[in-house]
């Protein structure tokens, strides 16, 4: 809009199917994650929109009989020339024959920052209104002449294979049609929702065994602590002598920090529809990568690529869950079986119980202060299981639908033996050693897997790592006797940016007046390329935790929409809340014991705090707001119930001894 001078309110947004030039330049597929869409795409769309209103001058002078497109101007969507105001499309065909000649401008220069209009000014949200008067199409909404439904039962235990089942009830049950056994457990089809789950109810599936259905989360903490005590991880990020800096420290300190595994929990859980016919394929589903989508759907109906039509929605959350895509597989091998239209649903039962989860983690921080209260060592370790593995196994069918599975299984294999082994998964340790001076630091990673499907959570690694990292920056403070702020900026000098939000941050801190029975707790991270410093108001009630307000200074370079990267910090503060004080997926036997709201319970409205947002200007190339929100605010919150009762908290959900 910026560089093609029109208002942005005047653009009409459309969800694209698939195809290469939609290809995020930062992923190379077609996607979204890891809060790169705006670093990804800042310039390369300000380009596009610079070269074509060039090439609509162009187009215009040759329409007017003008010697050059130097006589002309623009002003929103309009060629201005000898007083008068054209429209745009007066010249579009003519720039469409320009483009076919090989007349497409290219490398057109972009506008200065004083010469913005848009970029940095706020403004409506594009999609605002759809979705607040629910004409906006999510995945559920779709419904399909002849559709049918289906309800899957999936085993307990992650992995174990379906074995047998007795399916003579649900068969006789009304408006099933279909009891089909597919590669994920059993599914029951029929003519509605209700009639579909009522029967798959009634199945009597067997299940075959695996390692995980003798794990409970007493076992995954036990053997996280067995791995710290050996000296069998993969060391990384090594600089200095952390051993020799450690042994002369003037004062040292250590502690273990956990953190559990956790549910995404999206308000819409999975869902797809799915049609099948003459050889081609349409499915509707939203999701954070529709070429993902087509690859799965063409490699289980035995379709080429190009056969498969994805009709892409909006989605009603994210987090990561909508990166894996088993309920494609799954709709596609019923809809195969059947020869009907399929809509499959999960359950909010079925994505809490069957998704894939943030990897629970134990880290374990040995630091060491200097008579300046400079950190002097720094030996972080890690137990957990990894990301990347899972991720490979899900993303390599769904990207590369003609490979076999003996190489998928070799590739994925190979995987897990190097992260296992030999190379640190960075999704595991990222956050645990960045941000500060360390100048002798060394963090090691001990990869433990139990068997639970792990995937990306909103900030990922950091989501645990901050949690350890911060709460140890203030105990070491306290250590050193400095107040939390002092010892960050003296420990950040070497990182600007991480510096200036914490002087920032603190600045304002020291400017909060927090009425009697409140404390403050301060946490500062970077992640996806941005820097965050968060402060909590926090207060105790009969030994309940309650969060009042919480500060959040952002560095994400150019503030393109500063609503919206308001509204991303106040999103990731919620969404962390939720998690500091509630968030937790338990094992028993295998199995996960959470299975909806009632007790994995999601922050409700009377106790959201307040958000102040304060965005630090700036010139550099605009960096990720929609996750680095989140790793400084459990941190914080703990750093705040210290200074509020003397306890230190150091494992997750935040839990005050009575």
């Amino acid at each position: 809009a910026e560089e093609l001078d029109i208002d942005p309110a005047l653009i009409n947004l459309e969800f694209a199917g698939v195809h290469s030039d939609y290809k995020n330049p930062a992923m190379g597929v077609q996607a979204t994650g890891g809060s790169n869409a705006m670093s990804a795409h800042f310039l390369p769309l300000r380009q596009l929109g610079a070269d074509v209103r060039a090439l609509l001058l162009e187009a215009a002078a040759y329409e007017l009989q003008l010697a050059s497109a130097d006589q002309l101007q623009t002003d929103n969507g309009h060629v201005l020339a000898a007083g008068q105001r054209h429209p745009y499309g007066k010249f579009v065909a003519r720039a469409a024959r320009l483009a076919d000649q090989g007349k497409m401008p290219g490398d057109t220069p972009l506008k200065a920052r004083a010469d913005f209009k848009y970029i940095g000014k706020n403004m409506p949200r594009l999609d605002a209104l759809p979705k607040s008067t629910g004409t906006a199409e999510y995945g559920l909404d779709i419904d399909l002449p002849g559709m049918h439904h289906a309800v899957l039962r999936r085993s307990p235990v992650a992995g174990a294979r379906l074995l047998s089942v007795d399916a003579s009830v649900a068969r006789q049950m009304p408006g099933v049609t279909d009891v089909v056994e597919i590669s994920n457990g059993v599914a029951v089809v029929a003519e509605g929702f209700w009639q579909a789950k009522k029967a798959a109810a009634s199945l009597a599936p067997n299940w075959g065994e695996v390692p995980l259905g003798k794990v409970s989360t007493e076992q995954v903490l036990a053997d996280y602590k067995t791995a710290l005590a050996t000296d069998d991880g993969i060391t990384t990020q090594e600089e200095g002598d952390p051993a020799e800096a450690l042994a002369t420290a003037s004062q040292t300190l250590e502690a273990e920090y956990w953190t559990p595994y956790l549910a995404h929990a999206p308000l819409e859980p999975m869902n797809v529809v799915l049609k099948l016919e003459n050889g081609q394929a349409d499915i509707w589903t939203g999701n954070q990568g529709p070429i993902g989508v087509q690859g799965l759907v063409a490699r289980f109906a035995d379709l080429e690529p190009e056969n498969v039509r994805v009709h892409n929605l909006y989605l009603g959350g994210g987090f990561g869950r909508r990166g894996t895509l088993t309920h494609v597989i799954e709709a596609t091998e019923i809809a195969k079986a059947t020869g009907k239209t399929i809509k499959l649903v999960w359950t909010r039962e079925d994505d809490m119980r069957h998704g894939l989860y943030r990897p629970a983690s134990l880290v374990k921080i040995s630091a060491g202060l200097d008579a300046d209260g400079k950190i002097s060592a720094w030996n972080a370790q890690r137990a957990g299981g990894n990301m990347t593995p899972e991720t490979l196994r899900n993303m390599i069918p769904a990207l590369f639908p003609g490979l076999g599975d003996g190489t998928i299984g070799f590739i994925t294999g190979l995987a897990e033996d190097v992260f296992s082994g030999f190379l640190p998964d960075p999704t595991s340790i990222e956050g645990l050693a960045e941000g500060y001076d360390l100048p002798n630091r060394v963090v090691q990673l001990h990869t433990v897997e139990h068997g639970l499907p792990l995937t990306f959570w909103r900030s990922v690694g950091h989501s645990n790592n901050a949690f350890a990292k911060e709460v140890m920056m203030d105990e070491l403070a306290a250590k050193a006797g400095l107040d939390p702020v002092t010892f960050r900026l003296r420990n950040a000098e070497g990182n600007p940016r991480l510096h200036n939000v914490i002087k920032v941050a603190g600045e304002r801190m020291a400017a909060m007046k927090p009425p009697q029975g409140h404390y403050l707790g301060f946490a500062a991270h970077g992640s996806f390329k941005t820097d965050v410093a968060e402060v909590a108001e926090v207060s105790i009630d009969k030994g309940q935790i309650r969060v009042h307000k919480v500060l959040c200074v952002v560095d994400c370079g150019l503030a393109v929409t500063p609503d919206v990267i308001r509204a991303q910090m106040e999103g990731g503060v919620m969404f962390a809340l939720t998690a500091a004080l509630y968030g937790r997926i338990d094992l028993e036997q295998g199995q996960v014991v959470q299975s909806n709201f009632h007790d994995y319970p999601l922050l409700r409205m009377n106790e959201a705090p307040a958000v102040e947002v304060v965005i630090i200007d700036s010139d550099d190339h605009p960096t990720g707001v929609g996750e680095p929100g989140v790793p400084p605010l459990a941190p914080a919150v703990a750093n705040a119930v210290f200074a509020a009762t003397g306890q230190r908290l150091r494992s997750l959900p935040l839990t005050l001894e009575v």
